[in-house]
């Protein structure tokens, strides 16, 4: 990439599906908030922007449509920031000339990130968000300009990590079943429910300490936990669905596995499942199940299989061959069907927030929205910062049977939480 003059470049390979599929259903938009604790000011704001895009210049893009897939390419003009007015991760007009692959919007004391999965994942959006809140707080002379904050024009930043690591001599994992959906409502597009429960991370953290698990494990058994409670409570009052797997979509970040400071797409999904026609579970078993899964399928030789399978996929001669006219014709049902097909719903941990610790008292909180879906009608985002840990419900539908059998089983653990709404 030279930095000193526009170019264009592709897009990764967990990113070159999202532009064809997306729609008010499926937007690929996932979002990130800081709080703080004093108002907004727009002007500042902006002026950060302006700066924080110059050391990410691989996100000064605009999406263009090429023969066979889209690009992004270079532009020499700056984001605007938004004032925030309707619901979280909807209304991303992505394909639209001049407009960029995510969103800077501001209300009150928050400033939300969203990014679409095109580009970059929760980990690529975190360290833009960061970058930006230390340039606006720089502006404001509440902190000094330090180095603390990088430069991310580096090629290491812009490397496409899953070919860098792909081994076409690995063989691609087993196909999965097709799983458990939601057999609920959806409601008009362009909603999106946001239901976050705030719990105290010392209760969390103890109660995880006592189950030898990790937050992650834990939270997923607890998930498992709420669907097959759903599922009898479908049959206590014998509404139609269909018995099948549950299984739950878990993005892991590879950076680390991988020694990898790309802050473009680097995960992938593992997928935990539970068979209902099996019996009953306890929690315990599900605990259990999961740490095994976890343990297992988070080895890297596992992991292989995972980049193998995406990157031989992507490589196919059919599917490089195809026009890109077409692939926005059959891609969207491929993806509802082989993807979201296989998949209940969505957990995603982005673990403990960190800033520079001269920003500390002017934060109060980050949140993080998932990405709406048509398919998998309800998903969940976990981080914590400071002390309290935030789960994250975004869901298509008015039903709050989940989250309310999931926090209410939280609360029978002894753990307080509170809770808002959109």
């Amino acid at each position: 990439m030279n930095n000193n003059k526009f170019d264009w470049y592709v897009l990764d390979n967990a990113g070159k599906l999202y532009p064809s599929i997306m729609s008010w259903r499926v937007t690929t938009v996932f979002r990130i908030s800081a709080t703080l604790t004093v108002d907004i000011e727009p002007k500042i704001l902006q002026r950060a922007l302006n700066k924080t895009i110059n050391k990410f210049p691989f996100f000064k893009v605009n999406l263009k449509p090429g023969l066979f897939w889209y690009y992004f390419d270079y532009v020499n003009f700056f984001p605007t920031i938004e004032k925030e007015t309707y619901y979280p991760c909807t209304g991303m007009e992505l394909k639209k000339k001049g407009n960029f692959p995510f969103k800077i919007l501001y209300y009150n004391k928050k400033i939300s990130l969203e990014f679409s999965h095109c580009i970059t994942d929760g980990h690529g959006a975190l360290i833009f968000m960061k970058s930006l809140l230390y340039e606006y707080f720089s502006f404001k002379n509440i902190i000094k300009e330090t180095k603390e904050i990088n430069n991310y024009s580096s090629n290491l930043f812009f490397e496409d990590s899953f070919k860098k690591h792909f081994n076409p001599d690995i063989p691609s994992p087993s196909p999965l079943p097709f799983a458990f959906h939601f057999p609920m409502e959806l409601d008009s597009k362009g909603i999106y429910y946001i239901v976050i429960g705030s719990l105290p991370l010392d209760k969390v953290l103890s109660i995880c300490k006592s189950k030898n698990a990790t937050v992650t494990e834990f939270f997923l058994a607890v998930y498992f936990d709420t669907i097959l409670d759903y599922i009898k409570l479908l049959e206590r009052f014998d509404l139609p669905f269909k018995k099948s797997p549950i299984i739950l979509n878990v993005p892991v970040n590879l950076r680390k596995i991988y020694n990898s400071k790309t802050l473009r797409n680097f995960f992938i999904s593992i997928t935990p499942m539970i068979d209902p026609r099996l019996g009953e579970y306890t929690f315990d078993e599900l605990l259990t199940y999961i740490k095994s899964y976890m343990y297992i399928n988070t080895d890297k030789k596992q992991i292989n299989q995972h980049i193998s399978k995406n990157v031989k996929t992507e490589l196919f001669f059919l599917n490089r061959a195809v026009p890109l006219i077409f692939k926005n014709l059959f891609l969207p049902i491929a993806y509802s069907t082989f993807a979201e097909g296989h998949y209940t719903s969505g957990l995603s941990n982005l673990g403990k927030i960190t800033i520079p610790k001269e920003l500390y008292p002017y934060i109060e909180k980050f949140e993080a929205y998932p990405p709406p879906s048509e398919g998998n009608k309800i998903k969940l985002v976990l981080l914590s910062f400071k002390k309290t840990l935030y789960i994250t419900f975004g869901k298509v539908t008015t039903d709050s049977n989940i989250e309310r059998i999931f926090f209410n089983k939280l609360r029978k653990m002894g753990i307080p939480i509170k809770i808002e709404t959109n």
